[in-house]
This record gives structure tokens, C-alpha cells and sequence, in this order.
């Protein structure tokens, strides 16, 4: 009975490798020299591409060369910029809403620039007022009182501050219209190319 068992495992191990195909494996070594191994192909050889053939010495399979690292670059930067390409298409449909869309944003931000230049200019007046009011103390002779002195240096604050807000968003603005304009250019090469595709 025992025996019957192991002789049944031993059948039951052995079938799969009888009816499996032994592939062979066709490629150039260093030489040039075309090998043919049992064994697969080496690691340094398998980005060459190689042959996969049957008993009888058929192509079974064939695998393509690795491609070359500026191919592999090519192809990811293609793949990059059709998923930036998908993301504009989702955004804008023509060249005139990314032209609309920059208009509004540009206009969003001259009208916080305004806001800041008017902060600014209220924060220069009241300035110019407590600097008044600090100079009628200092010619009859008081002292500067602490709170005076202390809306001067919160005025004089402010204008660093606005005057670092303005700036920044004369920058924001300048990207901002360089972005749209990538856009734009972008969006143009897209409609001719879907304009010459039809």
C-alpha cells in the first residue's frame, strides 16, 4: 500500500515534466557567437534580445531588443506630455478660452494689486499724519508719547509689508501670463495637429 502511494507521487511529479515542452533559448554572446542554451539567457545577453524556440528548433517567440536609454527618455517625456496635453484639453476646448481665462486671471490680480496700492497710500497718509502730530509734540517741547511712536513704526510696517505684497504679485502676475501664454502656444500645436489628422 505504501509502496502503491510513493509510486503514484512519483507518477504525479514526473507527468507535468513530460508534457511540458523543453524550450531553447537562441542568442549572441559577446562574441557575436550564436548560442543556443537550455538554461535561459544571461542577464548581460537578455537586453539584446534572444530567440525562444521548441525541440525542433522552431521560433516560438521571439524578444525584442531593450530599447536605448534615449529611446526609453523619448518615450517617457512623450508619455509626460500627453497626460499634460490631456490635462490642458480638460481645461480649455479652443486657443480663445485659454485668451479668456487669462484676461480673468489677470484682471483678478491688477485688482488686488489696486487694493494694495490703495492700502499702501492709506498707510503712507496716516503716516504722514502721525509724523504731523509727532512733530507739533516735539516743537513744544514733550516727549514722543509711547503710543504714537508705536502707530508710527505699525504705519512705516505696513508700507514694507504692501510694498512686498505688490511686489509679489507683480510677479505672480508676470509668471501667471507666461503660463497662459505656454498654454496658449500649446493649445495652438494641438489644433493644428488635430486640424491635419482629419
Amino acid at each position: 500500500m505504501v509502496v502503491r502511494r510513493a509510486a503514484a507521487s512519483l507518477l504525479l511529479i514526473a507527468l507535468p515534466l513530460t508534457g511540458q515542452a523543453a524550450e531553447l533559448y537562441r542568442y549572441l554572446d559577446r562574441n557575436g557567437t550564436l548560442v543556443i542554451d537550455r538554461q535561459g539567457v544571461p542577464p548581460e545577453y537578455a537586453g539584446k534580445g534572444y530567440d525562444v524556440l521548441n525541440e525542433q528548433g522552431r521560433v516560438i517567440r521571439k524578444v525584442a531588443p531593450a530599447l536605448p536609454a534615449a529611446e526609453l527618455d523619448r518615450q517617457a517625456r512623450e508619455r509626460q506630455q500627453a497626460v499634460v496635453d490631456g490635462q490642458l484639453r480638460k481645461l480649455y476646448s479652443n486657443v480663445e478660452d485659454v485668451d479668456r481665462a487669462k484676461a480673468r486671471k489677470l484682471t483678478e490680480l491688477d485688482g488686488l494689486m489696486q487694493i494694495k496700492k490703495a492700502n499702501l497710500e492709506a498707510a503712507r497718509q496716516l503716516q504722514s499724519q502721525l509724523m504731523e502730530q509727532a512733530a507739533v509734540q516735539q516743537r513744544n517741547g514733550q516727549a514722543l508719547p509711547a503710543d504714537l511712536q508705536a502707530r508710527l513704526d505699525a504705519a512705516a510696517a505696513d508700507q514694507v509689508r504692501l510694498q512686498a505684497d505688490l511686489q509679489r504679485y507683480a510677479e505672480l502676475r508676470t509668471s501667471t501670463s507666461a503660463a497662459f501664454d505656454a498654454d496658449r502656444a500649446r493649445m495652438q500645436r494641438l489644433e493644428a495637429a488635430q486640424a491635419t489628422d482629419r
